[in-house]
């Protein structure tokens, strides 16, 4: 389905292009935090990371979406309008109301239109099967769609620990040098989930709120292109039209595409290639010395490419417009002689009856229409803005702190390596000898075995009596 368009969401503060790099005296200014009453410590307001909640009172947040994964709505399910197609069958409603309405008032005063109900039942089979592939076939390109986005987080994950971990920092100025590349390595990844969004959405700019900051400092043909006029703003008759649902009001997606006088380039590869000129870097001056890990290294960023042509080609592989026009042309025939084989059975309640029909027939073409495009601003179409918002969180996770040493988490004080069988630590454990600690691993599992049968049982039981041998040896290593 088209996707609607709708405002971009700030998610950090424009700033200047630096042209030198602070000096080290240079004072820092802190972060802003926001307060309960949502002001700001230093006086700014705070940006803006996401949407509002869909209890919002806005039409256009409460109809365009995608759906809000954290919000939890209290309403039966049967009566939720938030994800309905019910706006977009208004106007076919009307329409199948006013003709069955038609028919059965001539039928009445003027003239008997009763057909025989044969033609209901040979019809209904082939709009049935219609249906079923038209949403076997969207439902498949949606479940892809959310495969693809979920490898793409995975190869992100593992990429970013790999440089983090296992690309070593040099000592000297190199450790800083070696530290901010590592930084701006994490950026990129996390740029090229945000611009791959932009491009299934064919925003193939960077001047974006949430990507900016994060290519704008690469030398990329989208960087350098025409900018689209983004001030426009649509007419009450548009938004009307589109929020019905009317194919005469959708704008094309791909207009910002047709509109540019410079080419656009592939801004996703374009990080990609930036990237990888990064993993030669560290290559090259040996903080990534292990072979396994360069393999690695590159298979990641292979990776990253493979969803971007996997995407690619669910996004430029519609169902092929013959079925689209057939399946179109197939339901509405059976709609528009639906009262024509109910009136003789049913009198009046023609009119109810096939909007009752129509409007499940229609219902699930529609459903079909607007998922086979899993990447727009639709309601039901896939959280990208949430998936990149999650491969964020999750990279800043794992630069928050230094590369873990072993020794740091191994030795602690509060490592109770046999639990629940000891609540002895680490310092504790490492007096003992080998044998102990192999006696009171073999101890362990009936140990556990032992706790779940008293726990699982409605009387107190005995426990089974161990091997003499066994008991002592576990009691000497506890």
């Amino acid at each position: 389905m088209p996707c609607r368009s709708r405002p971009f969401l700030k998610t950090a503060r424009d700033t200047p292009p630096a042209t030198t790099m602070a000096s080290s005296t240079e004072k820092v200014t802190p972060a802003a935090t926001v307060t309960k009453n949502g002001t700001s410590t230093n006086g700014l307001a705070p940006p803006k990371l996401k949407r509002q909640d869909s209890d919002d009172t806005d039409l256009d947040d409460y109809f365009v979406g995608p759906r809000d994964m954290e919000h939890h709505s209290k309403w039966p399910i049967f009566l939720r309008l938030h994800g309905s197609i019910t706006p977009e069958m208004v106007l076919p409603l009307l329409f199948v109301g006013g003709w069955s309405t038609c028919i059965t008032c001539i039928s009445k005063f003027v003239h008997d239109l009763g057909i025989s109900q044969l033609l209901l039942t040979v019809l209904g089979f082939v709009v049935g099967l219609a249906l079923s592939f038209r949403s076997s076939t969207a439902y498949e390109r949606y479940g892809e769609g959310r495969k693809y986005w979920a490898q793409l987080t995975l190869a992100s994950q593992n990429l970013a620990r790999l440089i983090w971990i296992h690309a070593e920092e040099r000592e000297g100025e190199d450790a800083k040098k070696d530290l901010l590349a590592k930084i701006t390595a994490m950026n990129l990844i996390v740029g090229f989930s945000v611009a791959l969004k932009h491009k299934l959405r064919f925003e193939p700019f960077t001047h974006y709120d949430d990507l900016k900051h994060l290519v704008g400092h690469l030398d990329t043909f989208a960087k350098s292109a025409d900018l689209p006029d983004d001030n426009k703003k649509k007419s009450v008759w548009k938004t009307t039209g589109e929020f019905l649902g009317l194919s005469f009001a959708e704008s094309n997606p791909r207009k910002n595409l047709k509109r540019t006088k410079k080419p656009l380039g592939n801004l996703p590869l374009e990080i990609l290639n930036h990237l990888s000129a990064y993993i030669k870097t560290i290559f090259d001056n040996g903080t990534l010395k292990v072979s396994i890990y360069q393999t690695q290294a590159l298979n990641g960023v292979t990776t990253l490419n493979d969803v971007l042509t996997g995407t690619d080609r669910i996004l430029n592989t519609p169902l092929p417009i013959a079925y689209s026009i057939a399946i179109g042309q197939i339901t509405w025939v059976y709609i528009l002689l639906l009262p024509f084989q109910l009136f003789k059975s049913l009198g009046w309640v023609t009119i109810p009856a096939s909007m009752f029909a129509a409007y499940i027939i229609l219902g699930i073409a529609l459903i079909g229409r607007e998922i086979e495009n899993p990447f727009g601003d639709d309601v039901n179409d896939l959280p990208l803005d949430e998936f990149c918002q999650q491969i964020r969180k999750d990279i800043d996770t794992i630069i928050a702190r230094p590369p873990p040493k072993t020794d740091d988490f191994v030795t602690s004080s509060n490592n109770m390596l046999l639990h629940p069988l000891s609540h002895h630590t680490y310092g504790a454990w490492n007096s003992k000898t080998v044998e102990e600690i192999r006696e009171a691993l073999r101890a362990k599992p009936e140990q556990q075995f032992e706790r779940e049968e008293h726990s699982d049982a409605s009387t107190p039981k005995s426990p089974k009596p161990r091997p003499s041998h066994q008991s002592d040896a576990a009691a000497a290593a506890v």
